[in-house]
């Protein structure tokens, strides 16, 4: 979670959801019926604890907390994220659109983009690569991102994963949905040294931003 203005940290809201013994067990199917019976109460647990969130940033002095999409989270998604809007009635709530994790979960960045035009707070500029292992394990990977070389899909470099001309529609969609914030490269990738990884994150950024 991404957060402007006075501080609110991670582990301040942390401890919020925690102290309401908040549950978060990523729910991916409708069957067996058990989990449509968890994801109404995790809804319903949720809600209150994201209105009194949002009250609270509101009170510091923050203005936007963008949630990033990913596995194990309540909001992944488009659906999900306005579906949160709404139920807590407050555009403090936006995205940090991340591409990587929407890769592996098999959505369009760009897509998402256009989607949440109104609501994009925060870009994080991160791949990720699929790899062949997810043709028999599939893409749900629960292997620590260190083992990288039998995981399902890696967090990589961009440009890696997907080339610069995918890098190049996804910051012209970035432009036309009138993002000009941040664009925050995110470093995960455990295959090459640190420093290589930047310069070729920065290469990729300067063949794909727009003119």
């Amino acid at each position: 979670m991404m957060a402007r203005g006075a501080p609110f940290t991670a582990s301040k809201v942390r401890r919020m959801m925690w102290s309401r013994h908040w549950v978060s067990t990523w729910i991916v199917t409708s069957w067996p019926p058990e989990t449509e019976e968890i994801l109404r109460y995790q809804w319903k647990a949720d809600v209150p604890v994201w209105k009194a969130l949002a009250a609270r940033a509101r009170d510091h002095g923050v203005k936007r907390i963008a949630l990033e999409f990913h596995g194990w989270q309540l909001v992944y998604n488009v659906e999900t994220l306005r579906r949160l809007r709404s139920e807590v009635g407050d555009d403090i709530l936006g995205v940090n659109l991340d591409p990587s994790h929407l890769f592996w979960m098999g959505a369009d960045p760009v897509e998402v983009a256009r989607a949440l035009a109104d609501c994009i707070y925060h870009v994080h500029i991160k791949d990720v690569r699929l790899e062949p292992a997810a043709g028999q394990n599939t893409l749900l990977d629960t292997k620590g991102v260190l083992e990288f070389a039998s995981r399902s899909w890696n967090f990589v470099t961009p440009g890696t994963g997907h080339d610069a001309a995918w890098w190049r529609r996804f910051l012209e969609t970035l432009q036309d949905c009138g993002y000009d914030g941040a664009l925050s490269i995110e470093q995960e990738d455990y295959t090459i040294p640190l420093e290589e990884a930047l310069q070729k994150a920065v290469s990729l950024l300067r063949q794909a931003l727009p003119a």
